[in-house]
C-alpha cells in the first residue's frame, strides 16, 4: 500500500498546527515554510480538512487555521480520510464481492490486502496528533535509525 503525498503531507501539516497552534492561530505559510510544502499544495489540503471539521479558519490579521478539536481527539486515520486519501491495499473496492479481474472474480490474495487495509485503518484510527506531537509513537523505526547512525560512526 502506498499513501499519497496528500495524505502525507496532511498529517505533516496537522502535526504542525498542533505543535506551533498553542491556540492561536497558525498561518499556512508558517507550516509550508517549515515544512517544505508548497503553499497552494496546503491551500488546496486545508479547504478539505475545513470541510472536514478537522480545522477553523479565522481571517484577518493574526489569523491562520486552528484544531476544531483537541490533539487528543484528532485521530490520524480522521485527516486522511478528509483529504479523500483511502487507506487500502487491494485494486478492488474494499467490501465487494467482485474482484478486480477481467472476469470480475477476485484473486487468491484479495482477502490478505482486504485485511491489510483494514489493519492500517485500524492503526491510524488508534493514533491521534497528541500521540505523534509527544512521540508517543510504538515501534522499533527510531531505533533501528540510531543502530544504523552509531553503526555508520563506528
Amino acid at each position: 500500500m502506498k499513501l499519497s503525498t496528500k495524505g502525507r503531507y496532511a498529517v505533516m501539516a496537522m502535526v504542525d498546527l498542533a505543535s506551533h497552534g498553542s491556540g492561536r492561530p497558525v498561518a499556512l505559510a508558517d507550516i509550508a515554510q517549515r515544512q517544505e510544502i508548497s503553499l497552494s499544495y496546503l491551500e488546496q489540503l486545508f479547504a478539505k480538512l475545513r470541510r472536514g471539521g478537522l480545522v477553523r479558519s479565522v481571517r484577518g490579521p493574526g489569523g491562520g487555521y486552528l484544531l476544531a478539536h483537541s490533539s487528543g481527539e484528532t485521530r490520524i486515520s480522521d485527516i486522511i480520510l478528509a483529504v479523500d486519501e483511502p487507506i487500502r491495499a487491494t485494486r478492488c473496492a474494499p467490501g465487494v464481492s467482485r474482484g478486480c479481474h477481467s472476469d470480475k472474480s477476485r484473486c487468491l490474495t484479495h482477502d490478505l490486502w482486504e485485511e491489510l487495509g483494514n489493519q492500517i485503518h485500524l492503526y491510524l484510527s488508534a493514533v491521534s496528533l497528541a500521540d505523534v506531537c509527544e512521540r508517543r509513537i510504538l515501534g522499533t523505526s527510531g531505533v533501528v535509525h540510531h543502530r544504523a547512525a552509531a553503526a555508520a560512526a563506528e
